[in-house]
């Protein structure tokens, strides 16, 4: 993965040098180059402007983005090309009739509502009925939208002898929310006006992992260094994903320090603090912004947790997501796994409050199974283990060794195993193997292929009813016997097709080991055949 992250970034850096060499001294990057670099090779837009700026050179950050937007253009076109372009000219119908949507969800879980429009199916409806689905577009909403990774609202819409389930919350055209509902009670018309509720336990485990995605990301950036960027996340009720740049997978040392810092800016339970303020100003104040996502003119500034170090707070980022009003509401961090994305993309999923101390309080009772089955002390279990599966390991060699001394015991001409058999002037040992591991066949038949000197053997290995098939021929017989028209016969008997290999070894298998014995008739006859005709 390392090798790969290096790849691309030699291979962006090469093509850098190549455009820079094509401009004339002093002449910016233009766009279109630089958005190559960050599309292709993952170069954000300020990597790119370091790069450069040491040659005294900048970026046409006006065409970077136009080929920025040219791109989502091309997306939404594909997108509206999928099936959905009905639906695409009735939102931009119903927004300009009725306007947009206005949240009150930063503020408020409940609130009234007047019913702007109603969608079934593709078609803008007056009224759903008792027991139908469809979209509901209101003048106001608690009901969060999803964005930026956190998932939708659900809850109740309700009024006298109506009740209606929110079971999703999207969000069109910047600010028209579509609340996707199924109409419980009664029926929804155009004009109504109806309470809304959203469901605040699934709203607050929301909040809990939006929050912890921030101290996530500070804490990442602050112990493996400030090249750690977001590259997605997912921010549901029941778990948090987080994906970041970063080009190798994470040691222990680092996954434990990580929680660590979380968890302790979790304790500081300080208040959340939100400001609104102008983009240039949020940057100009250290705010960490999502490279690629676009920002109006003002942008809500979420900061908490405390760096006391450097005095000013932990985290700082733009954020329209909902979110705890103290840390100390996560309750308690846990990262339950670590793993690769993309050429340098990791990915951490996590859990926080109950969900967390739920996760912990499994393991624990996971590690007192353990203990109880082994009879040792938790301290021990890892050396405990270690000696199991040496002692397996010595068994399973043994067991091997057994298994084989059995098998070539006929091929020995010593008692224990079938004696070879001429046929048709050639020896041939066909043995049926029980319980025998198919990857073990090969070596068996190797060996058994020295003691024989000249001729054929057929091993049958039967493993939970299945039959393995392998054949081998000594090279004395080369070019007269192929073993893989010989397999073929026995695969065939146990009720498999195919089977493969070279002139000298090969092997199948069928789903029927009750027919092993057929199986080494079936070979048999085979060789009996090509023997005769050779």
């Amino acid at each position: 993965e390392e090798e790969r992250f290096r790849s691309m970034l030699e291979r962006g850096l090469k093509l850098l040098e190549e455009e820079v060499a094509k401009l004339p001294p002093g002449a910016p990057l233009p766009g279109e180059v630089a958005f190559r670099l960050y599309d292709t090779y993952g170069f954000p837009l300020d990597l790119t402007e370091d790069a450069l700026r040491a040659e005294g050179r900048g970026v046409d950050r006006e065409g970077f983005e136009k080929a920025m937007a040219e791109q989502r253009a091309r997306a939404r076109a594909a997108w509206a090309g999928s099936g959905e372009k009905a639906l695409d000219r009735l939102w931009f119908e119903i927004k300009e009739r009725v306007g947009g949507t206005e949240f009150i969800g930063y503020v408020a879980e409940e609130g009234e509502g007047e019913v702007r429009a109603l969608v079934r199916g593709e078609k803008e409806v007056p009224a759903l009925e008792e027991g139908e689905e469809g979209f509901v577009i209101l003048s106001q909403t608690p009901f969060y939208a999803e964005s930026g990774g956190q998932i939708g609202d659900t809850g109740w819409m309700r009024a006298d002898g109506v009740e209606a389930e929110v079971r999703d919350t999207q969000k069109v055209l910047d600010n028209l929310w579509l609340h996707k509902v199924r109409v419980k009670k009664g029926r929804i018309t155009t004009g109504q006006v109806l309470h809304l509720e959203v469901d605040h336990a699934r709203r607050t485990k929301i909040r809990a992992n939006h929050s912890a995605t921030h101290l996530l990301h500070a804490a990442l950036r602050r112990l493996l260094g400030e090249h750690v960027t977001q590259k997605g996340s997912l921010v549901a009720p029941d778990r948090l994903r987080f994906d970041f740049a970063h080009p190798k997978a994470l040691r222990r040392e680092e996954i434990i320090a990580i929680e660590r810092l979380v968890n302790a800016m979790i304790r500081q339970n300080r208040a959340v603090e939100t400001r609104l303020m102008t983009y240039e100003e949020a940057v100009e104040a250290g705010a960490m912004a999502l490279f690629g996502e676009k920002y109006g003119d003002e942008v809500r500034v979420l900061a908490m947790g405390w760096d006391e170090e450097a005095d000013r707070p932990f985290s700082v980022e733009l954020c329209g997501g909902t979110h705890v009003k103290r840390t100390g509401d996560i309750g308690f961090f846990k990262i339950v796994s670590e793993s690769a994305v993309a050429a340098g993309v990791r990915r951490i999923e996590a859990l926080t409050g109950d969900a967390a101390v739920t996760f912990a309080e499994e393991l624990e009772d996971r590690l007192r199974a353990l203990t109880e089955v082994l009879r040792v002390p938790a301290d021990a279990l890892a050396e405990r283990t270690t000696q199991l599966i040496e002692e397996n390991r010595r068994l399973e060699r043994a067991l091997a060794d057994t298994r084989k001394k059995l098998a070539l015991a006929g091929s020995a001409g010593r008692g224990g195993g079938p004696e070879p058999k001429t046929v048709a002037g050639v020896a041939f040992l066909g043995q049926v193997l029980e319980g025998v591991p198919p990857k073990e066949l090969r070596g068996l038949a190797d060996e058994a292929k020295k003691r024989l000197g000249s001729g054929v053997v057929a091993f049958v290995s039967v493993n939970d009813g299945k039959a393995a098939v392998l054949v081998g021929v000594t090279k004395d017989l080369a070019g007269r016997i192929d073993a893989v028209e010989l397999v073929r016969a026995g695969v065939a008997a146990v009720g498999g097709s195919g089977g493969g290999g070279r002139a000298d070894l090969a092997q199948g298998g069928g789903p029927d080991g009750g027919k092993a014995l057929q199986a080494l008739a079936a070979i048999e006859a085979a060789l009996a055949a090509k023997a005769k005709a050779a």
